[in-house]
């Protein structure tokens, strides 16, 4: 199965590619917003999509501060979000939200701007994770432990925490590891 998303809406609809052959064009129309596109069957120049990216490497990013891995559930493919210095504010994908880690679902329980992981040094030049809540609806969990209004977690290589109905794996930079 393959899915592609509305230029307008940014609604995804999900169909069987093996039914078409390579260079084919296809036309859809969005059920949401009624806007016909087309889009043609083939090797994509830019990079695949994550969900056919069969092994990501899950430390591997631009700015060398880490990376999330959003697990895979009935609501969303899995995702691997690089992390950048500084805030890392996380949350639903929603055209035009000008976040730093934008998780693709459909979960209603996860806020546009839900949580935030701030990458900073400690006293030894080590990466230091720290893990708050944005302030949310649903909260953020870790440990299965709801997170204060105020309250601040250090996170390790392997932390499990999740917002909604989500779960996200911290990665640290291999490279910082002793």
């Amino acid at each position: 199965m393959k899915r592609v998303r509305c230029p307008k809406c940014d609604h995804f609809i999900i169909f069987d590619e093996s039914k078409y052959e390579a260079g084919q064009s296809l036309v859809f129309q969005c059920p949401a917003c009624q806007k016909q596109f087309g889009i043609r069957m083939g090797v994509s120049k830019l990079r695949g999509t994550q969900k056919e990216d069969n092994n990501p490497d899950e430390t591997a990013n631009a700015y060398g501060a880490g990376s999330i891995v959003v697990i895979e559930n009935v609501f969303h493919f899995k995702q691997v979000l690089p992390l950048k210095m500084g805030d890392n504010i996380i949350g639903r994908y929603m055209k035009d939200n000008r976040i730093h880690c934008p998780i693709e679902t459909v979960d209603p329980s996860i806020d546009m701007h839900h949580c935030v992981i701030n990458v900073s040094r400690d006293q030894r030049g080590g990466l230091k994770y720290t893990l708050r809540d944005g302030p949310s609806n649903t909260g953020t969990f870790v440990d299965n432990e709801l997170l204060g209004d105020r309250e601040r977690r250090i996170l390790e290589d392997g932390s499990l925490f999740t917002i909604g109905a989500t779960s996200i794996i911290l990665r640290t930079n291999s490279e910082e590891q002793d």
